[in-house]
């Protein structure tokens, strides 16, 4: 059996803009995407403590460094500049590899730098 665990999150994160004339998705600064694994293009869940939203979406790298947390296309309509967001990376596992498993989780100050 294969179970749907949480792989990645980065937690509190600050939208730094929006740009609903982007085809789509969330541009996000390549530093946290290392420090979490996720992949550019790969599919992520975003919820908006401000608001309330939850929507699906995918991930396209940002400059490096510069805390860029960006709504793009539809997803400029869930959110605005200065809302704080949380990103969910999800991946199947078996049951083994679920023994010694925990997810990559970073936490993010209001400049979206991860806290130490």
């Amino acid at each position: 059996m294969l179970r749907c665990m949480l792989r990645a999150k980065i937690h509190q994160a600050t939208v730094t803009d929006s740009d609903i004339a982007y085809e789509g998705s969330l541009t996000v600064d390549e530093g946290l995407l290392d420090a979490t694994g996720i992949k550019p293009y790969e599919q992520v869940m975003i919820s908006n403590l401000n608001n309330g939203e939850r929507f699906e979406t995918y991930i396209i790298p940002g400059k490096r460094g510069s805390g860029v947390i960006c709504l793009n296309g539809a997803a400029a309509r869930k959110g605005t500049k200065g809302d704080i967001v949380i990103i969910f990376s999800y991946a199947y596992y078996n049951e083994d590899e679920i023994k010694d498993f925990y997810p990559e989780i970073i936490r993010l100050d209001g400049k979206n730098r991860i806290i130490k």
